[in-house]
């Protein structure tokens, strides 16, 4: 079986999952578990999830920040890995860490190493700007 090149994949996964477009079609392009690195100074962490998780965890994201523009900044992709650079950009109308909606927009930055193997994310690394989400609610 011919699989899209892990650049590829990823790239779609954005397009029509993480963007909030289609989050139930995870599984088509995770595996049936994924490792999911939270790269946080404060608490880093490493779960695992599958498809429905994260499936679950997009439209949690369409919830607090309601239909949300996602900017795809910069892809570099090196064998089974592909780095990805994004700038969300929504309006708070849901509780986000503990902050009741003000309507106002939120912008988030991020970045993730996405390790692809047979075809579909099996491992994740991701980084986001949590100072800058937190003095942007703070300042409401």
């Amino acid at each position: 079986m011919t699989h899209p090149t892990p650049e590829a994949l990823v790239r779609e996964f954005f397009a029509v999952v993480r963007s909030g477009t289609a989050p139930h079609r995870a599984g088509d392009f995770m595996a049936p578990r994924v490792r999911a690195h939270q790269v946080q100074a404060e608490a880093p962490t490493t779960v695992e999830r599958t498809p429905e998780q994260y499936a679950e965890h997009v439209e949690e994201m369409l919830a607090a920040y309601g239909p949300f523009r996602l900017t795809v900044d910069e892809v570099i992709a090196a064998g089974d890995k592909v780095y990805v650079r994004w700038t969300q950009e929504g309006n708070h109308v849901g509780e986000v860490d503990g902050h009741a909606p003000t309507g106002r927009p939120l912008v988030q930055v991020a970045s993730c190493v996405y390790r692809v193997e047979d075809g579909l994310i099996v491992e994740y690394w991701m980084q986001i700007d949590r100072a800058g989400l937190t003095a942007q609610l703070a300042a409401g």
